[in-house]
């Protein structure tokens, strides 16, 4: 089994998006990281990472670790410091949250309001630009937010909750095709290339070649939703991890395997946080509850 202060440092690869900028975080130089991740692909027997030159990302192998190795890491901290039994938890704590995860986040703080009702937890929804502005200005304690590697903020701490692949989303009465087709026979619906979303879009796009037919270009994902299901067009989108897209009789959900793209979402807060117990803690719960659900 890997050790923890490999598992440690891949967290830190997944937060940081590089071997350099990881090796700054856990005291490491570049090479004695890059050791570690080929030292975890060997003891797991699977590659974790795409490498193009000094470029790592993440590959699929590599992205279904990272709850594991969250959990893994978060649980040994619970023993190193006690149980929650041992230490009570209390205070007011503000979280915030993407639409998408919210009701995971509010199932999350619910389960550890039970077990310490002397926490007061108030959670807000938001877009993830917002949210992490909103945790460095110190209005918020946390939030789980969509994480962008090109972020660089010293000052904020990143914990991977779990993976959403791109995939495309078209009406059931479209003419099934391969995803560069239909991008170019329908009216694309594209979501906003200002924030991280859209620039995964963007890339699957060029990662596939197409040219889409462009049709409008929105800042909601459940607006977009309803307008394919509606036969308005077809649109590119992150996954939802709580999505009932396949149960919809109007909507066809196709994968992109060819495109390796997803969206990352992680809980952010800063690295001085005042109320960090509490904060990992929900990040615990919010694992817990995800993995007895899979």
């Amino acid at each position: 089994m890997p050790s923890l202060r490999i598992l440690r440092t891949f967290l830190a690869v997944c937060s940081q998006g590089s071997f350099t900028a990881a090796g700054h975080r856990v005291g490491l130089t570049q090479v004695a990281v890059g050791l570690q991740m080929r030292t975890l692909e060997a003891d797991l027997k699977r590659k974790l990472f795409t490498r193009q030159g000094k470029q790592v990302a993440l590959n699929e192998q590599g992205r279904a670790l990272v709850p594991i190795a969250t959990q893994l890491v978060a649980l040994y901290e619970q023993a190193k410091h006690g149980t929650q039994a041992d230490a009570p938890l209390a205070g007011t704590v503000q979280f915030g949250s993407i639409v998408s995860a919210l009701s995971e986040l509010v199932r999350a703080t619910l389960e550890l309001k039970r077990h310490h009702p002397a926490v007061d937890l108030h959670v807000v929804s938001g877009k993830s630009n917002r949210l992490i502005a909103q945790v460095e200005n110190h209005e918020l304690d946390a939030a789980v937010v969509v994480h962008d590697p090109a972020l660089k903020r010293p000052s904020l701490v990143w914990t991977p909750l779990y993976a959403e692949p791109m995939v495309l989303l078209t009406s059931r009465s479209s003419r099934p095709a391969e995803p560069a087709t239909m991008v170019q026979r329908y009216p694309f619906i594209r979501f906003d290339r200002t924030e991280h979303t859209g620039e995964l879009v963007e890339r699957t796009l060029r990662r596939l070649r197409a040219k889409p037919q462009e049709f409008m270009e929105l800042n909601s994902i459940e607006t977009i939703v309803e307008l394919v299901s509606d036969g308005m067009g077809v649109a590119m989108l992150p996954l939802l991890a709580r999505h009932a897209w396949d149960k919809n009789p109007r909507l066809r959900v196709v994968p992109i395997p060819q495109a390796a793209e997803s969206r990352q979402i992680a809980l952010v807060q800063l690295s001085t946080a005042a109320r960090a117990e509490v904060v990992t803690a929900v990040g615990q719960q919010f694992l817990a509850a995800r993995g007895a659900a899979v």
